[in-house]
Order: structure tokens, then C-alpha cells, then sequence
């Protein structure tokens, strides 16, 4: 079962910081999605290890979708194993911390960066607060982006 509590205890432990168990991503498009496949594992979701699964165990091992945007989105939503990360998207009012967030920041057409939420306030965009990689967030509020589109996932684990 997945423990929100220590997906958000993991973010909060390495929003500013690397883990040295994992590359860091940041000069290979970007280290977001690395870091929220990093917060899920911390709460508990079994890596699953198949071709086109959700895992890691070195730079060179490890599945798409742990770290590329669109993979994570494609692989969570599909999945119907018992292990890897399961997803759905949802709305605002269905959301709760440990559950994901990814954003299009541009007019482009892929979804560009993935945080995963770890405070919510109220059900309004000024009160949800995400923490990530990339450029390095704790708690930023998710109105302070510049957002052209988003999707909320709710992990289903």
C-alpha cells in the first residue's frame, strides 16, 4: 500500500539535495520526474522490472519511465500489474498529498515537468504546494507557474 507519508517525508528529506543511489538527470533534460519516481519508491511502490516497466538501478538500467514526463504518464496510466506506479488522472478536487503533478509550461505540444504535491491547503491552485527537482522546490505554491497546461495523477497503489 502506498504511504503517502513517506513519499512526502522523502521529498522533504532531498527536495535540495541529490541522492547518491541515483544519477542525477539535470544536465539530461532534466531531473524532475527521476525525483518524483524517487518520492513513490520511498512510499513503498515495488519497482516493476519489465522491458517497458517502471524501475531503476543505474544510469544505464533502468525503464523510461522512472524519469522522461510523458513515459512516467503513459506507463501509470496503463499499468494494470500490482507493482510499478498505477495512476489516473483527476481532477483538482480529487487530488491528495503523494499524488503527482505535471505541467506544460510552454505552447509545445509534451507536458514538460513533473512535481509531486506535498501540501494542500484548499482545493484552489493558490493552495496546493508541490516540491521537486530540476529547479529545485519545496513547497511552492502551484499558481506561482507559468502553467499553458497540466494533469493531475492520482496514484492508486
Amino acid at each position: 500500500m502506498y504511504s503517502r507519508k513517506d513519499a512526502i517525508e522523502y521529498a522533504k528529506e532531498w527536495w535540495n539535495g541529490r541522492n547518491p543511489v541515483y544519477h542525477n538527470f539535470d544536465d539530461l533534460g532534466g531531473d524532475c520526474t527521476n525525483f518524483v519516481s524517487q518520492c513513490l519508491f520511498a512510499g513503498v511502490i515495488p519497482m516493476n522490472v519489465k522491458q517497458y516497466g517502471w524501475f531503476y538501478y543505474s544510469l544505464n538500467y533502468r525503464a523510461p519511465s522512472w524519469t522522461g514526463v510523458d513515459e512516467f504518464f503513459s506507463f501509470a496510466i496503463t499499468n494494470k500489474d500490482y507493482v510499478g506506479v498505477r495512476a489516473k488522472i483527476c481532477d483538482l478536487y480529487q487530488i491528495e498529498i503523494g499524488d503527482v503533478v505535471q505541467l506544460k509550461l510552454t505552447d509545445e505540444r509534451e507536458f514538460h515537468h513533473s512535481l509531486i504535491i506535498t501540501k494542500i491547503d484548499s482545493f484552489d491552485f493558490s493552495d496546493i504546494f508541490v516540491t521537486g527537482h530540476s529547479n529545485n522546490v519545496y513547497n511552492r505554491r502551484l499558481s506561482s507557474y507559468s502553467i499553458k497546461d497540466f494533469r493531475f495523477l492520482k496514484i492508486l497503489n
